[in-house]
């Protein structure tokens, strides 16, 4: 049984920069009225795991996202990617890409479009392409509580063990989260993706986990990543999960 080192995360946020600023005089205390432009949240991700003894092994991640939300439009983009090997064996290696645009229709509904890129040389999925326009729908939209659901049609375009496929999908999705206080979240989501004629050809993919903060600046992560293809390529395992723990370093 091989003892796994959880590596510490170090993240680092980008913000939008000020295009200009005046001030109004008044009676009253000046009011200050800005231009700036549409603010964008962001943070990156890097860990190391090490084990050495009776048995060596590393595995190295990345993890990149940014967030812009504005009166009258959403957009979200992210990435990641995995790199392992236990002794001289290659077990880990992953590269994922997404992008979602989300715009809103009332207070709870919105549209969306979204688009997702993988690469999974362990699974032996060469590519792995899917688009989805849609709708969401927010069951719980308070500051210290959401719950979305999303449903569309897809496209899925990959190469999977050496074959090339293409077919159409639907797409699923919730997403949770609660924040106790200002110091600690719970976050859960899942995205169910089956084949739109062959629903037992399908994917999962899954999240769930915890932060804590422990300073203004640093918080601890824990959480798991799970992902399954109910029919995977011949001689490979159909579910993929991996733990994450370590800290985060956001500004």
């Amino acid at each position: 049984m091989h003892k796994h080192l959880i590596a510490l995360f170090i993240v680092a946020g980008f913000a939008g920069h000020c295009s200009g600023a005046s001030v109004v005089q008044t009676n009253s205390p000046a009011v200050v009225k800005t231009n700036l432009p549409p603010k964008w949240d962001g943070n990156v991700a890097v860990g190391i795991t090490a084990t050495a003894g009776n048995s060596d092994s590393v595995m190295s991640t990345a993890k990149f996202q940014t967030h812009r939300k504005t009166p009258s439009n959403e957009l979200t983009l992210g990435g990641d990617a995995a790199y392992g090997e236990t002794g001289s064996t290659e077990n880990e290696e992953t590269l994922h890409g997404f992008g979602q645009y989300n715009q809103p229709f009332s207070d709870r509904w919105y549209g969306y479009v979204r688009a997702d890129a993988l690469h999974d040389g362990i699974a032996d999925v060469r590519f792995r392409l899917t688009f989805s326009p849609g709708t969401g729908y927010y069951f719980i939209k308070k500051p210290q509580t959401s719950l979305v659901g999303e449903l569309g049609p897809g496209v899925l375009y990959e190469k999977l063990d050496g074959e090339y496929q293409t077919y159409p999908t639907l797409r699923m999705a919730e997403n949770f989260e609660h924040k106790f206080n200002d110091h600690a979240r719970f976050w859960q989501k899942v995205e169910f993706l089956p084949e739109a004629d062959k629903p037992d050809n399908f994917l999962v993919n899954a999240e769930v986990g915890v932060e804590t903060a422990l300073t203004q600046k640093i918080s601890l992560q824990i959480y798991v990543d799970d992902s399954f293809a109910n029919k995977p390529a011949p001689g490979r395992k159909d579910n993929d999960v991996k733990l994450v723990s370590g800290l985060a370093y956001k500004f």
